[in-house]
């Protein structure tokens, strides 16, 4: 059984998105504040967290800050506010999706089972131990199996779907992909979600292996067309 997180204030809301998981087969904990959101987080595994961005105490963007480097599993935020600027900042800060309220309980429970299905996956594919295991560029060496990334030797933290994005590029050098193309390969068939994610993880790796983002020597923009991985 699958155990899911629900981080958020409205004990009204948080008990309905509950009681659809429940019904679909999930295993689900809530928490009302971020402190405490936070701590169970920390102190126990789950396979998706359920984040709303306004909370007491401490908000969803700085949970998410906090447990980038350490927790590894989809993330689908949600929030009241439906400005552009807080959906892009939750998905640069690693979130795989993004929903705004008011939304049906049936389309959560779509979307999380998407993002679980598609995690695992993906996780399946990329610690399997492939022939071969390291992926090198000039300075930027990618071992598949450890989900590691190095820069001239000094390791770099990408979030999940950072990595994902980079390995699948990387596997497929010099290939000019368009944004659709990224967001069907590596978020899967059947995601939901706004293709934009691909420009903001896009954003986000170059920021952590390019010395230079707004001259990128590894991903390069082909404008009208997409992006590459230039060998």
């Amino acid at each position: 059984m699958k155990r899911i997180l629900i981080v958020e204030d409205d004990l009204s809301i948080a008990q309905l998105q509950k009681d659809y998981l429940e019904v679909s087969g999930f295993e689900v904990t809530i928490c009302t504040d971020g402190v405490k959101g936070l701590n169970t987080l920390k102190e126990n595994e789950f396979d998706l967290l359920i984040l709303d961005v306004m909370l007491p105490q401490i908000d969803g963007f700085s949970i998410l800050r906090s447990i980038q480097e350490t927790k590894d599993i989809p993330v689908l935020m949600v929030s009241a506010k439906k400005d552009e600027i807080d959906k892009i900042k939750g998905l640069s800060l690693g979130a795989d999706d993004y929903i705004t309220k008011p939304f049906s309980p049936g389309e959560l429970v779509a979307r999380v089972k998407s993002h679980i299905q598609n995690y695992e996956r993906l996780k399946s594919k990329f610690t399997s131990k492939p022939k071969n295991n390291v992926i090198v560029i000039r300075g930027l060496e990618i071992i598949k199996d450890c989900r590691q990334v190095f820069i001239n030797g000094n390791e770099i933290t990408l979030a999940q779907k950072e990595f994902d994005l980079l390995l699948y590029m990387a596997e497929n050098p010099n290939r000019v992909f368009s944004r659709e193309e990224l967001f069907e390969k590596v978020w899967g068939l059947d995601a939901i979600g706004d293709i934009a994610t691909v420009t903001v993880h896009i954003g986000r790796v170059r920021e952590k292996i390019e010395s230079s983002p707004s001259n990128p020597q590894y991903i390069e923009t082909i404008w009208g067309a997409g992006y590459r991985l230039r060998v």
